[in-house]
């Protein structure tokens, strides 16, 4: 099973290859096994895209915005026609089911880049009337070049949903994938070169931190947009600011969900499951702290043991597999020691909590859905990330209760409400200190939709209109038709 790329970096239209640079290896983690291997850039692949993107910019923030938008549309189009195949490569790079990168995943960049293909040409700046004759416009110009730092979650969307909008706005790009899954970025790199992308425009770029830093740290670049962990973005967000850098951070979370009794069980327990056990929990939104009132507690309980126990672990290859296993090895082990400190603190583990022997995938890095019910506020699995199927069940009694305790934390990227009156939805919604939100559903990101987080959850959106307003900057103009008054 290989699904060796041409090369470990695309620049300037092409690919290439530095052996030079550290090898990265590529493991498929339902086995274990070797599927490719990369180098990490060295300091010529750096400088070489960078100059590649910053000599491409300025002939492409020249052309009008539908002519950019132009070939982002061709670019969506292409990804469609190829999700099958570009599903099977993402499989194979993250090890989630193929049931879920076949609709979450490159369909996703997909939509992102249809959807801004079409809203840069309605994207302008403001003519503002100043009396007397006298007028101002403002303008919004690209940044121009622009760095993208992947996460090994969703690679291509990642990919997609950084370099759409800073490339809809004029802007060039070079994006950096997570050294665990480096091949999607090259795939996408590719399309956009077929759709018509001037070379220089999107360029991939492998390694790990010292890659990320050297990009972020080159003068010739204009703003890092970063999606990874808190701690990660901190050392990011500082670099970027000491030098005075545009940044954007998407970055963790622990997630409220709150169910109130009034709530459809049937609904609720999806909305949860959706949002602990999808791409086997490894989704920055999840909502993994799940406040249940207490009239619920022992129904909802029941039917979520009951459901999670069916999910069909296997091969992520296979069509019927529902969850696959987790990135890596040292991913794998950090879960299941979040698992020993819950039943330590005195959780009760009701479900999963192992790791189940599958035939011919020993050596995969899978971890049973878990769910652990009596969890109070203190406990590590209630405070900390853990980034796994692992689910939290806390109880409560009234509204403003549970808003206090959902609040109680650093983060604050999502938060979810399952009930049938609206009123109360929109007001716990309204309390809560996350970013993202839903009623009566969870996990669902549309591009029209503005994506991101309070606190230290991050900085900046993706998506919708916001991503183009992060991907350039406001320049003002007075205009005076009139004579000039002075003093002197």
């Amino acid at each position: 099973m290989k699904a060796q790329p041409k090369a470990s970096h695309f620049i300037a239209g092409r690919f290439v290859e530095d052996d030079a640079g550290e090898p990265i290896d590529v493991i498929y983690p339902a086995t274990g096994e070797l599927i490719a291997r990369v180098h990490a850039a060295t300091p010529a692949i750096v400088a070489q895209a960078v100059e590649a993107a910053r000599d491409a910019q300025p002939g492409w923030a020249r052309l009008k915005p539908v002519e950019r938008g132009r070939i982002l549309r061709k670019a969506s189009d292409l990804l469609r026609a190829r999700n099958e195949e570009l599903s099977r490569l993402e499989t194979l790079d993250t090890g989630k089911p193929i049931q879920e990168t076949r609709v979450a995943d490159a369909a996703s960049a997909a939509d992102c880049l249809e959807y801004f293909a079409g809203a840069v040409a309605a994207f302008n700046g403001e003519h503002v009337e100043l009396g007397g004759g006298s007028f101002g416009y403002t303008r919004r110009e690209a940044l121009g070049v622009c760095v993208g730092i992947g996460a090994w979650n969703y690679p291509i969307q990642v990919a997609g949903w950084k370099s759409a909008p800073a490339l809809a706005m004029g802007n060039a790009f070079i994006f950096k994938p997570s050294e665990n899954t480096p091949l999607s970025a090259l795939a996408l790199a590719e399309i956009y070169a077929e759709a018509g992308l001037p070379a220089g425009l999107f360029n991939v770029v492998q390694g790990t931190r010292e890659a990320g830093a050297a990009l972020v740290s080159h003068p010739d670049v204009a703003k890092v947009s970063l999606t990874g962990s808190v701690p990660t973005g901190r050392k990011v967000m500082g670099l970027a600011g000491s030098l005075m850098k545009h940044a954007t951070m998407e970055l963790g979370g622990k997630s409220p969900l709150i169910v109130f009794d009034d709530a459809d069980v049937e609904d609720a327990v999806s909305g949860a499951m959706l949002g602990n056990f999808y791409s086997a929990g490894q989704v920055c939104s999840n909502g993994t702290r799940v406040f249940i009132q207490k009239g619920i507690r022992d129904r909802f309980l029941d039917r979520l043991v009951e459901r999670t126990k069916k999910i069909r672990l296997g091969d992520p290859l296979d069509d019927d597999a529902q969850m696959g296993p987790l990135i890596s090895r040292a991913q794998h082990d950090t879960v299941l020691g979040y698992i020993e400190t819950g039943r330590k603190e005195g959780a009760t583990l009701l479900a999963g909590g192992g790791v189940p022997r599958l035939q011919g995938l020993e050596s995969g890095f899978f971890v049973e859905p878990t769910v652990f019910s009596d969890v109070t506020d203190a406990m590590t699995i209630a405070r900390e990330e853990i980034f796994g199927p692992v689910m939290s069940v806390l109880s409560f009694d009234g509204e403003d209760e549970v808003v206090a305790r959902a609040n109680d934390t650093e983060f604050g990227l999502s938060a979810g409400v399952f009930t049938k009156d609206i009123a109360r939805a929109h007001r716990v919604i309204g309390a809560i200190k996350a970013g993202t939100c839903w009623i009566n559903t969870y996990n669902l990101t549309p591009v029209e939709l503005p994506f991101g987080g309070f606190k230290a959850s991050g900085i900046g959106r993706e998506n919708a209109l916001d991503a183009l307003r992060h991907y350039s900057q406001v320049k003002s103009v007075y205009v005076e038709t009139g004579s000039v008054q002075s003093p002197y």
